[in-house]
């Protein structure tokens, strides 16, 4: 027996060696886990760095600029003329101090980022933070299900959200405060940042009260435990930190009156129109919003008996923010993923075979992204900017008083204030103002009717001497009439002095020597088509202004041009309109007559 035990230890002795192809495996993983990181990491910046096209950014940027070079806050508002409007109800005054000043810090970092980088460094910031908060949520998925490649998918799911708000938007500060808040939090490590967090975020967007929401949910979570000496020391550093953070984020120029300007917001009939401040779409057709909002219910569900009290918390609190509005989705795109991870029911390992499946993904979308010139498109947006009417506007030393679309206004800031003001913009900054510029953009009734009424006592009262506009709304499709009202032949008063594809320039009696364009009506008739055109040439999901379009052209028996509008808006619609078919059919069966109009 001796002797067997001898040659089985003899046996075992030469068998040591073995494991060196373990070794070689394990370095293979860490190179195959790099390369997905890094890979992950590339297609992530590239996502969000597409060119600049939210309208805002305009007056943002110049905001900044203003408080660098006037070292002072925009207050009174140097850029809008009908700013002082009489408040449409009582504590819009503190609305429009809050509007103008609350997002100060970011503003002057966005000019100074410009300043030193031009556009191509606003966007790739832009990217940064975006990618940031996807990394974050990736990262927490990732270390709570102690899973590598669940926090690649998880980075991954909050992206199919976040690259909705690709704007370069001090909002943006918000989504990234609360990862980082969450995120040390639950590593229960660096509190002491969180009150200084708390007063930067506090100065660069109005919402910082999402911080304390985030803070008190883990304070939440530590009342059961303070009998425990350790979880009661805890406690009372977590309530210590939460309560210097809140104080903390007190110090800005509107200190706590965010709260009563929230509810002022829901209450207001200007923002109620805002797409951003609208209820998402929740039994559509399935995207990332609904899809993770609906898993992270189904997982805490599931595994609830293993649920953290402050996970369900802020599911609650984000899942409620998101439905009130739609420009909170972002903060259920960052935690449902960390979520799910960390409490689906099952936990699986990727085999090892399958681990060259995630970078090869990551490098396929890279290069995909790379040759069809999505990612990295350091530039502005021409088509959505108004370039050449300021360029004319500048070139003429024409001041005003103007009169503006909505969505034009932050671009017309930028280049002509404070020198020029406008009319409105995406400030928000009065009801009265807003409710007045409804009623003259939008008319009814016949040219004859449009050229006389209240249109033109308000264009009167305000003492417009300029309009600069679009003549559509992109999302909505609907059409702006003041164009055609101006350039009818039946009003005297107005002259179309530009035309682009971007926008019409009517100025009020111009002075001798100033070139009017003849056939105005013409021309703003050929412009509605034309500027549909370029909007969907390069934004080819939002193709209703084509279908009204074509129906405009139908009413007035224009044929040919109501057939390339409907073809145009079939070509790019996501599903199939039965009335632009039967209109197409209508019109196939019509000899086409030899003068359309």
């Amino acid at each position: 027996m001796s002797g067997n035990r001898a040659g089985l230890r003899r046996k075992n002795r030469q068998r040591l060696p073995e494991p060196a192809p373990a070794k070689s495996s394990a370095t293979l993983t860490r190179w195959l886990k790099t390369a997905t990181l890094l890979l992950t990491g590339v297609c992530l910046l590239g996502l969000f760095s597409t060119e600049i096209a939210d309208t805002d950014f305009w007056w943002h940027l110049k905001t900044g600029q203003y408080i660098v070079e006037r070292h002072s806050l925009p207050v009174p508002d140097p850029f809008a003329y009908t700013t002082s409007a009489a408040a449409a109800y009582r504590g819009e005054e503190n609305v429009r101090h809050f509007n103008l000043t609350h997002e100060w810090l970011s503003q002057v970092l966005m000019y100074a980022v410009y300043a030193a980088a031009g556009f191509p460094g606003v966007i790739l910031a832009r990217a940064v933070l975006l990618a940031g908060l996807c990394a974050l949520a990736g990262f927490l998925a990732a270390r709570l299900s102690a899973n590598f490649y669940a926090g690649i998918a998880a980075a991954c799911a909050a992206a199919s959200v976040a690259v909705a708000f690709a704007a370069d938007r001090p909002g943006l500060v918000s989504f990234l405060g609360v990862a980082v808040f969450v995120t040390l939090l639950e590593l229960r490590w660096g509190w002491w940042m969180l009150p200084p967090l708390a007063l930067l975020w506090s100065n660069c967007h109005g919402g910082f009260p999402l911080g304390w929401v985030v803070l008190l949910a883990y304070c939440a979570e530590t009342l059961p435990f303070r009998r425990r000496a350790t979880r009661a020391r805890d406690s009372r550093r977590l309530w210590l930190v939460t309560a210097c953070a809140i104080a903390a984020s007190g110090i800005n120029p509107n200190g706590f009156a965010v709260v009563s300007t929230v509810f002022a917001y829901r209450g207001s009939a200007l923002t109620a129109n805002l797409i951003e401040w609208q209820a998402p779409s929740l039994w559509g057709p399935p995207y990332g919003f609904n899809i993770l909002l609906y898993a992270a219910a189904v997982v805490l569900v599931l595994s609830w008996r293993k649920v953290r009290p402050a996970h369900w918390i802020l599911f609650a609190a984000f899942a409620g923010a998101s439905l009130t509005s739609f420009r909170n989705i972002p903060l259920i795109g960052f935690l449902a993923p960390v979520l799910i991870a960390a409490h689906f029911p099952l936990r699986f390992k990727v085999p090892g075979g399958l681990a060259w499946a995630p970078p090869i993904l990551a490098l396929a979308g890279a290069t995909a992204g790379f040759a069809q010139g999505r990612f990295l498109q350091l530039r502005v947006a021409e088509w959505t900017i108004p370039a050449g009417a300021a360029d004319y506007l500048l070139e003429h030393g024409v001041t005003g008083p103007i009169f503006n679309t909505y969505e034009q206004g932050g671009y017309l800031i930028w280049r002509l204030g404070p020198q020029a003001r406008v009319f409105i913009d995406g400030r928000a900054l009065s009801e009265t103002v807003y409710r007045d510029y409804n009623r003259i953009l939008f008319n009814a009734g016949s040219y004859a009717d449009q050229v006389a009424g209240p249109r033109e006592e308000l264009l009167n009262r305000y003492g417009i001497q300029v309009v600069v506009m679009n003549t559509m709304d992109y999302v909505s499709g609907a059409l702006y009439p003041l164009a055609l009202a101006l350039a009818n032949p039946l009003s005297t008063e107005w002259a179309l002095v530009y035309d682009d594809s971007q926008a019409v320039v009517f100025l009020r009696r111009p002075p001798p020597g100033t070139k009017v364009l003849s056939n105005e009506l013409g021309r703003v008739l050929r412009h509605l088509d034309r500027e549909c055109a370029a909007y969907i040439e390069n934004s080819p999901d939002s193709p209703l202004c084509a279908r009204t379009m074509a129906d405009y052209w139908l009413r007035n028996q224009a044929w040919d041009a109501a057939r390339r509008m409907l073809l145009l808006y079939r070509s790019h619609a996501q599903r199939p309109d039965e009335r632009v078919e039967r209109a197409l059919k209508t019109l196939d069966s019509r000899p086409p007559p030899s003068n359309n109009q």
